[in-house]
C-alpha cells in the first residue's frame, strides 16, 4: 500500500504521455494532408513565404520553387498583387523579401504588383505584411511554400485573419524521405502552435536563440 501514490501517479504519467504522442502523431498526420492539397483560383493576393536566399540575394533552389510558383500563378491571373517575405541572416547582404522580389521583377513582375516584409520566421513573415496587406485591402490569399509548410503558414494567415488557400510549391527540391524530418518538425511545429498560439512560439523560439 505504501507504493500506491507512485503508482497512480506513474498511470497518470503514462496517460499524459499517451495523449500528446496520439495528438502529436494526429497532427503530423493533418500536416501531410495538409500537403496533398493544391486549390488555385482568384484571390486578393498571392503570399510567399520565404527561406534563406544567399548571401548574395539570389534565391536558393528551395526558394526559386516557391517563386516559380507564384509566377505561373501570376501569369495566369490568379491574382495581381505577390507578397514576398523574409529577412536575412546575420552576413547576408539582402533580405528573402528582396531577393524573391529582385527574381520576380527580373521575370517581368512589375514593381508596384509586389509587396515586400521581413521577419526572422513564418509567425513574423505574416505579421510584418499583416498591415500592408490590410491597407491594399488584401482578405483572400493564395499560400505558396513548399507542401510540409503549408499548414502551419495557413494557420499563421488566418490568425491575422486573412482567407488562405494552399497551393504549395509543385517542383520542391525537397522530396521524398528527404521530407521526413521536415514533416516531424512542423508536427511539433503545429502541435505547439495550437495550443500556446504561434505568435507565443514564436517568441519563445526567438528567445532561444
Amino acid at each position: 500500500m505504501i507504493f500506491w501514490p507512485l503508482k497512480l501517479a506513474l498511470k497518470i504519467l503514462s496517460a499524459i504521455v499517451s495523449v500528446l504522442v496520439l495528438y502529436y502523431a494526429i497532427t503530423v498526420f493533418q500536416v501531410w494532408n495538409t500537403s496533398r492539397l493544391y486549390d488555385p483560383h482568384h484571390a486578393d493576393a498571392l503570399v510567399v513565404m520565404g527561406t534563406a536566399s544567399g548571401y548574395t540575394g539570389t534565391p536558393g533552389p528551395v526558394l526559386k520553387a516557391r517563386l516559380d510558383e507564384a509566377l505561373v500563378l501570376f501569369q495566369t491571373g490568379q491574382t495581381k498583387e505577390l507578397v514576398v517575405t523574409g529577412g536575412k541572416l546575420k552576413g547576408d547582404l539582402y533580405t528573402e523579401a528582396q531577393a524573391s522580389a529582385s527574381y520576380l521583377e527580373g521575370k517581368g513582375v512589375p514593381t508596384a504588383d509586389i509587396l515586400q516584409a521581413g521577419g526572422a520566421d513564418s509567425y513574423q513573415n505574416i505579421a510584418y505584411a499583416a498591415p500592408a496587406m490590410r491597407a491594399r485591402h488584401i482578405r483572400t490569399v493564395l499560400c505558396v511554400t513548399d507542401p510540409f509548410h503549408e499548414d502551419r503558414s495557413m494557420a499563421i494567415l488566418s490568425t491575422f485573419n486573412f482567407t488562405p488557400s494552399p497551393t504549395p510549391t509543385q517542383t520542391s527540391p525537397i522530396k521524398g524521405t528527404a521530407t521526413i524530418k521536415y514533416f516531424a518538425r512542423e508536427g511539433l511545429a503545429v502541435s505547439l502552435g495550437r495550443i500556446i498560439g504561434y505568435g507565443n512560439l514564436s517568441a519563445l523560439t526567438t528567445w532561444f536563440h
